[in-house]
């Protein structure tokens, strides 16, 4: 299949952090972007963004995205049983301690989501974006869909009325992981957005508005804190050269 026929909406996504040995994450990055985009786009695999991690030079965070669950257990087989893996997978894994910390989620029916057009894509070499890619990430107990609601209905409204609208809201994908070969976090029940910046003055900007507007400060954020089994996780990011989340 080739890459300008998978326009459109992942309805799977991973969201992939993987903790590299020092030193090495630029290594990974120009491997990667060299070597593993195209080839899984053409087994049906959607590459989305590629980040270095702002506040940890030894991490890698990526997204991947699917049809179904059904073309992630086809692509996933296709590409780590083919020739291109089989070439190049053992120097990206010398990079890497660590590659399991893994979300596996869905795109909220909200209008929010990744539109994704190869043809947009950067060529290899392409310089750095100068943009700045927020996420931040929510976790509520096993089974329950308050904390969830509350952002869906309440903060994400926030969100839109006073900055730029999010480049995704996610939650959980609670399919069965038919490819244990690449474990992913299992338990979980998570809410993700990710928003998208010039820079990360915009951002303070944008979060100081959320954050001072009367329903977040009053009611929402006391509420989600109420939900929620930890603080949120909060990742600053810039995209790679290849990056089609920018």
């Amino acid at each position: 299949m080739p890459p300008t026929d998978l326009t459109g909406l992942p309805a799977v996504i991973e969201l992939r952090q993987y903790t590299l040995r020092p030193g090495r994450r630029d290594e990974l990055i120009v491997l990667f972007d060299r070597e593993f985009v195209e080839p899984q786009e053409e087994v049906g695999m959607l590459v989305l963004g590629q980040f270095r991690d702002l506040d940890d030079p030894d991490r890698f965070v990526w997204l991947r995205g699917f049809r179904d669950m059904t073309a992630r257990h086809r692509g996933l087989t296709d590409f780590y049983g083919g020739p291109v893996w089989a070439r190049h997978g053992p120097q990206a894994n010398d990079t890497m301690i660590d590659s399991d910390d893994v979300l596996l989620l869905r795109p909220v029916p909200t209008g929010s989501g990744f539109a994704y057009a190869p043809s947009r894509r950067p060529a290899v070499g392409a310089p750095v974006p100068d943009r700045f890619v927020h996420v931040t990430l929510w976790s509520f107990p096993p089974g329950r869909h308050d904390g969830i609601a509350l952002i869906r209905d309440g903060l994400l409204p926030v969100v839109l009325e006073t900055g730029p609208a999010p480049l995704a809201f996610l939650t959980t994908e609670h399919a069965h992981n038919t490819f244990p070969r690449l474990p992913v976090r299992s338990g979980e029940n998570v809410a993700v957005m990710l928003t998208s910046y010039p820079d990360e003055s915009a951002h303070r900007r944008h979060l100081t508005a959320v954050q001072a507007h009367p329903l977040t400060r009053d009611e929402l954020l006391p509420a989600i804190e109420r939900e929620q089994t930890a603080a949120p996780r909060r990742l600053r990011l810039t995209p790679t050269g290849r990056s089609l989340i920018v």
